[in-house]
């Protein structure tokens, strides 16, 4: 037992990586991703009409089915690790989307979105970690 402990206190930031990436990942998927991604276009297409908050108009099934994708997909490649940077990209744009939204209309409250947003921009920005797919197929990048 002591083995493992000295073990996690040598590596603990890739540790510590890695539990952000498996709670977050795995948190944003059974909660918000994977409901909106398969209920399909009806509810892809609502969900992109919050656009036009920024003046966007045009295409909300297209926004609707990329936060979808996103809170799901891009939710499970970060809790293997894989193509972390672009999902986390993918996420923490969505989820900043979605706490402006919150914040616009008063409905609901921000902070979740905010502190997931935060979330995945510090993974965005720390890369995926040693413990990571990202680390086994693309070494030069992490």
């Amino acid at each position: 037992m002591m083995d493992i402990l000295q073990g996690i206190m040598k590596d603990r930031v890739n540790v510590g990586l890695l539990l952000l990436r498996l709670f977050s990942g795995y948190l944003m998927v059974v909660n918000h991703g994977y409901g909106k991604i398969t209920q399909g276009p009806e509810r892809w297409e609502r969900l992109g009409g919050a656009m036009e908050r920024l003046g966007i108009d045009f295409f909300p099934t297209f926004w609707g089915f990329m936060a979808s994708f996103s809170e799901s997909i891009c939710a499970v490649l970060l809790i293997v690790g894989l193509f972390t940077l672009p999902a986390s990209f993918l996420l923490s744009v969505t989820m900043f989307m979605a706490a402006y939204g919150h914040v616009v209309t008063g409905k609901g409250s921000p902070e979740l979105a905010f502190v997931y947003g935060a979330i995945f921009l510090a993974l965005m920005i720390m890369g995926p970690g040693k413990y990571s797919l990202d680390r086994k197929f693309f070494p030069h990048l992490t």
